[in-house]
């Protein structure tokens, strides 16, 4: 191995977050905290394929980095017999999503960090009529809606679950106050109505959809 490959495969770690720190010294070199490195996985090539393109999916959510830093531990310990066709395979594919990138105001990667932290925020939101409110929220969520992805938290304006799409928070102060526990019944119950399904679990054969007047999924109700 050249120690031209060797820099590229640590420049590549980098970009993707992973922390590298030197040792010093005649038997030093490159270290990885041993957090973010994982043990070698009994995958087949279907089943490394399917988690490194589902992680790739997530390039354009909330999850991005995370799913960056999980894609790089993943890859790094791939089976050498899959490693070439997994990489052909994942090269052929191509996302088209409707979801807005970089132009959103507030970074998606912080509203997952918000939620893990069970932090109230204060979001500036532009509504569909283009009314603009400022609003406590205790967040609880995040939900794919159509092409949108969904803040979903206890809306103090309302005193309800409300959802808010992510392109449509024009500012977001993080508060220091951690959001009080909910009954989860008043959460699961807005689930059940907006039409979702778990990401834990077997999948159902058949997801249930709610439908309106017309028939369509029922989507949240999105800061009113």
């Amino acid at each position: 191995m050249s120690s031209r490959t060797i820099e590229r495969d640590i420049a590549s770690l980098q970009q993707a977050g992973v922390p590298l720190y030197a040792d010093r010294g005649a038997a030093g070199g490159y270290s990885v905290l041993r957090e973010y490195s994982l043990p070698p996985l009994n995958l087949s090539a279907a089943e490394s394929l399917a988690v490194l393109a589902g992680l790739a999916l997530l390039e354009s959510s909330p999850y991005q980095a995370a799913a960056r830093r999980a894609h790089a531990k993943i890859a790094a310990v791939v089976d050498e017999a899959h490693r070439a066709p997994v990489e052909e395979l994942l090269g052929r594919m191509r996302v088209v999503d409707a979801v807005a990138g970089a132009g959103a105001a507030v970074p998606r990667t912080v509203l997952s960090d918000v939620i893990a932290a069970r932090r109230v925020v204060r979001l500036t939101y532009l509504g569909e009529d283009g009314a603009t409110t400022t609003r406590d929220v205790e967040a609880m969520g995040l939900l794919r809606a159509g092409d949108a992805w969904l803040l979903a938290g206890w809306c103090r304006l309302r005193d309800a679950v409300r959802g808010f799409r992510t392109e449509r928070i024009t500012q977001l102060q993080v508060l220091d106050e951690v959001a009080p526990v909910r009954d989860p019944a008043l959460w699961e119950a807005d689930l059940a109505r907006w039409s979702t399904r778990p990401l834990t679990g077997p999948a159902p054969d058949a997801v249930q959809r709610v439908g309106g007047a017309s028939g369509g999924p029922r989507h949240p109700r999105r800061g009113r």
